[in-house]
């Protein structure tokens, strides 16, 4: 029994320093630097933009709202024709998908409603690479995705392998909420699992 807890003490111990590593040295914002990849101008022809989260009753999630109000700043500044939004339901049942309120809200802030296509099958990247794809490959023109920082990687290496080559428009996700001290456990959280689905990701043969 003493060695048992010896044991468990020290997993713990090791567990905190850890922590207090991640929560105090630099080592999350330069992997969500390497996580995010090239930083690009946001200008083309099409944007392409990820969601992200959904609440149960439908409405837009935190990571989901800031990417639709960068959206909608690339929109007045990048000279884009065509907006596709990327976001099945992810809420309850019989609630609008994620491409249709963030289409919504998008529209609401003075993006033209006819410039925008919803995509509203996807709940994964793998599947807002695949079914995006199916809808923009023909068309002409430059394409831009807009999704978060440490999200860049994957997504565009996904969307590499589904025969659609993009410029990346990050926005400052992980880059912003980590000089708020209350939001680096989430942050600690985002860079943790992305790093996991990339490599997952990478295993598979997706990205």
């Amino acid at each position: 029994m003493g060695r048992l807890r010896r044991i468990v003490g020290f997993v713990c111990t090791g567990l905190v320093l850890l922590l207090a590593v991640l929560y105090f040295s630099p080592i999350v914002p330069r992997m969500s630097t390497w996580l995010m990849g090239q930083w690009g101008e946001p200008k083309g022809d099409v944007l392409i933009v990820l969601g992200a989260d959904q609440l149960g009753d439908g409405t837009l999630g935190m990571v989901s709202y800031w990417r639709s109000v960068y959206a909608v700043r690339a929109y007045r500044q990048g000279g884009f024709h065509r907006v596709v939004i990327s976001g099945g339901r992810m809420g309850y049942p019989n609630t609008p998908s994620l491409a249709r309120e963030m289409g919504d809200f998008i529209a609401a802030l003075g993006v033209p409603k006819d410039s925008i296509t919803l995509e509203e099958r996807s709940l994964t990247t793998r599947q807002n690479a695949l079914f995006t794809a199916a809808i923009v490959q023909g068309w002409p023109g430059k394409k831009v995705l807009l999704t978060s920082d440490c999200h860049m990687r994957r997504a565009r290496a996904a969307f590499a392998r589904a025969g659609v080559e993009t410029s990346p428009a990050p926005i400052p996700d992980i880059g912003k909420r980590w000089y708020d001290l209350m939001l680096r456990w989430d942050c600690i959280w985002t860079v943790g699992f992305e790093t996991v689905k990339y490599v997952y990701y990478d295993l598979h043969g997706w990205i």
